[in-house]
């Protein structure tokens, strides 16, 4: 099963992309998501698709990246969906609930960007190595070391944020496929019985973590990591593709912006 934070051998043009040209690109799509009008959601939306097709993922692998987050998705369009005021067009009698026409538009809005970010952000790891990506993270906080912040702590902090969540995701699958064949039930009975079963797991999961993490700070130690600066295997390059992803990058932006402007 592909998760968020894989990474995925390739040789596509994204795959070769320079890891800080990925990140930037990442950075700059949020901020259209963020931003994005009605009409531009389309726009974003057929952007986002076509690079994944390019960069050779498949529907169950972009799907696979939202799985772990889709419980979260529905909780937050749901949130939206009831508590935002408007115009109603169901009353859910006797109950003090009633879904208005803002509170689906403003519900489906949020889950897009939501599902916006969790793609930009799973292309990203799914095409990147987690040595190129702490490079890449490393080169582009360089500046901050001037004022004394550790552009290279932060890059390895980062990294291994990345790194932990398929970890987590496996090792949960783990032990729910563990209680369950102990007689643990996570499909049946109601909301409440679901949700205590399922935050059963949070205690031992949370233990996994702690040992993972006890367990890195062990092979690190032994490999001799120290803080500082550091050389790299890979010397990061900007090449022609790199400079054609930029141009694609600001053209989108420039699309973007006329669009707005047009609509205005």
């Amino acid at each position: 099963m592909i998760r968020l934070g894989q990474y995925l051998p390739g040789d596509t043009v994204v795959h070769r992309l320079d890891p800080r040209v990925k990140i930037l690109s990442v950075v700059a799509l949020s901020i259209l998501i963020f931003g994005a009008t009605p009409a531009e959601i389309l726009l974003i939306s057929v952007f986002l698709l076509a690079v994944i097709r390019v960069a050779r993922m498949k529907p169950a692998q972009a799907l696979g990246a939202l799985r772990p987050v889709a419980v979260f998705m529905a909780m937050i369009f749901l949130v939206h969906l009831f508590f935002t005021e408007g115009r109603t067009i169901l009353s859910l009698a006797p109950l003090p609930v009633r879904i208005t026409q803002e509170g689906l538009v403003r519900g489906v809005y949020v889950t897009w960007q939501f599902a916006g970010l969790v793609l930009g952000a799973a292309v990203l790891t799914m095409t990147t190595p987690p040595s190129d990506l702490v490079g890449g993270i490393e080169r582009l906080l360089r500046p901050l070391s001037r004022v004394g912040i550790p552009s290279q702590d932060l890059a390895v902090m980062i990294a291994m944020a990345l790194r932990f969540m398929p970890m987590l995701l496996e090792e949960y699958d783990r032990l729910r496929m563990a209680q369950m064949a102990r007689g643990a039930d996570f499909t049946t009975g109601n909301l409440a019985l679901r949700t205590r079963a399922v935050a059963a797991l949070a205690v031992p999961l949370l233990l996994s973590a702690f040992r993972r993490a006890d367990e890195l700070a062990v092979a690190m130690e032994a490999r001799g990591y120290r803080r500082g600066p550091r050389t790299t295997l890979r010397e990061l390059l900007f090449s022609r593709c790199d400079l054609g992803a930029f141009a694609v990058m600001a053209s989108f932006f420039l699309v973007n912006f006329a669009l707005r402007m047009a609509i205005r």
